[in-house]
């Protein structure tokens, strides 16, 4: 039997080993001059995610949030419906990198069975689950609201915002952000080496906390994929704001579904791609 949703994630065994970046020896060459040093680099290892006892995906991780990311995969790419589907999370670390050991609901797991297929993401998980190109476009969903024209005014400051609640970017230069901008407020941001696990832990935590959905939107320090306008449709979030360029399936993705999808947000300007 499933546990109690309101004690559904609480209950949900966090796990966090680090900061997300550690100290490396470097040897900096400035203007014909070496010195040696320590610099800060983003962590990055392979996060297993096993679904009641089997492998389903390994995933190139930065180790922080890993119990929100758990969450946020597992519904952003379609593998759940609902968190209630969660029954046990465990997170597991080895001299390879971290398993998250995930028990779902029966319905859920028989689902995943049928459709699964072993694989290695570099940044993010693309299409799991997809085994031909005739089954992209049938895996989508429309948008059930229009996100409000008013949303788009909020796009600068968010974006001035977010810049400045990077910590893990800050001091490596090599992470990207994912946040969450309601009424104007820039509310939780995560940060990730891979842009599609920020928008995961993001969503991990929008869920924990049921925060709704068709109240916000995202905005994100990184281009503008398939995968990233693939995830916000499957969660029915109704805009998506990059800072960088978007790509052509995901203009087309987004307008197939009803997507707001606005990129090169930058210095206070925007282009509106649908």
């Amino acid at each position: 039997m499933p546990m109690d949703e309101s004690n559904q994630i609480d209950a949900l065994r966090e796990s966090i080993f680090s900061q997300g970046h550690q100290s490396v020896s470097v040897t900096r060459y400035r203007h014909h001059e070496i010195s040696t040093g320590l610099d800060e680099v983003v962590e990055e290892y392979p996060v297993a995610l096993i679904y009641n006892g089997i492998s389903h995906a390994v995933m190139m991780v930065t180790p922080v949030n890993l119990d929100l990311f758990a969450i946020g995969f597992s519904l952003s790419e379609g593998i759940i419906q609902h968190v209630r589907q969660i029954y046990d999370l465990d997170i597991e670390k080895s001299p390879l990198g971290y398993q998250i050991h995930i028990t779902i609901a029966s319905e859920a797991f028989a689902q995943l069975k049928a459709h699964r297929r072993s694989l290695i993401g570099q940044t993010g998980c693309g299409l799991c689950g997809i085994e031909s190109l005739q089954q992209v476009d049938a895996s989508l969903t429309k948008i059930t609201i229009s996100a409000p024209t008013k949303w788009l005014s909020l796009i600068p400051a968010a974006m001035i915002s977010l810049q400045k609640r990077q910590p893990i970017s800050a001091v490596t230069g090599g992470a990207h952000a994912a946040a969450w901008v309601c009424e104007g407020d820039v509310l939780m941001v995560f940060e990730d080496a891979g842009r599609h696990n920020a928008l995961d832990k993001l969503i991990g935590y929008l869920v924990k906390h049921k925060i709704p959905l068709n109240q916000g939107f995202v905005v994100m320090t990184s281009r503008a994929s398939y995968e990233l306008v693939k995830k916000c449709i499957q969660l029915d979030i109704s805009l998506l704001a990059t800072i960088s360029a978007p790509s052509t399936l995901a203009i087309e993705t987004a307008k197939r579904s009803g997507l707001t999808l606005a990129s090169f947000c930058r210095n206070e300007r925007f282009s509106v791609y649908t």
